[in-house]
């Protein structure tokens, strides 16, 4: 692995701080506190039975809403409507679509899982950190009902999680906060299952196009923050056993 002096000290291959919380608020049936070093995210997990009107009897679903607060960044970020658009309906799409690729949606029954992701402070990695979370506060949630009897088998299939690589100064890294990502003449956002699947890959030549080796490094890179964060989740989630 090529070595690299990061601003913070990290090595090229090593996540930010990470910290994960569950059962944060008393009022949702799932939440669950992250940090990815200086990025902060509450998620939340909620069941209702107002499921779409095109969905297939006895289904259910997983949808998601994203935010970012006012003050989350140092240049203050205007409120946005109730039907949000561009960068904030992309990513609530992809934290949707991160939990149904591990979700048996029949097990759910037809009920409706609303995932909310605040960010309360963002210095790079929202949506990788909102996924993350979103998997904990979610897991809670679905415990909680399949304790209470409300479900008749466990609906997630395996863990999800998320987290950035890109090409900095020539540079594969993982992680990128704010300042590095910013410098990235590659970006990438990789989520992935415990059983090692991709769920997703998001990948962008910032500045020029790049190499096939050079996806491989960053897909190598990606690989390894996810088994890591699914240590974190596992541990966050100890205790809400479904056998």
């Amino acid at each position: 692995m090529s070595s690299k002096t990061r601003q913070d000290g990290r090595a090229v291959d090593q996540l930010r701080p990470i910290n994960i919380q569950r059962s944060f608020l008393e009022t949702a049936e799932g939440s669950c506190w992250i940090e990815f070093g200086k990025t902060k995210v509450l998620c939340t997990a909620s069941f209702s039975e107002n499921t779409p009107n095109w969905l297939p009897e006895g289904q259910g679903w997983v949808t998601a809403e994203y935010g970012m607060l006012p003050k989350s960044s140092k240049t203050r970020i205007v409120r946005e409507g109730a039907k949000p658009k561009g960068r904030t309906a992309e990513i609530q799409r992809l934290i949707g679509r991160a939990l149904r690729a591990v979700t048996d949606s029949s097990a759910l029954g037809q009920r409706l899982v609303n995932i909310d992701c605040d960010v309360i402070q963002a210095d790079g990695g929202t949506r990788t950190a909102s996924v993350t979370g979103a998997l904990v506060a979610f897991w809670e949630a679905c415990h909680l009902m399949y304790s209470a009897g409300a479900l008749e088998r466990w609906p997630i299939r395996e863990k999800v999680a998320a987290v950035s690589v890109g090409i900095v100064e020539g540079f594969p890294l993982l992680d990128l906060c704010y300042s590095e990502d910013s410098l990235a003449s590659v970006d990438m956002n990789v989520i992935m299952t415990e059983g090692g699947e991709f769920a997703e890959i998001q990948g962008t030549g910032e500045e020029s196009t790049f190499k096939r080796s050079e996806l491989e490094e960053l897909l190598v890179l990606g690989e390894k923050g996810v088994r890591e964060l699914i240590q974190w989740q596992t541990q966050a989630l100890d205790g809400l056993s479904v056998a």
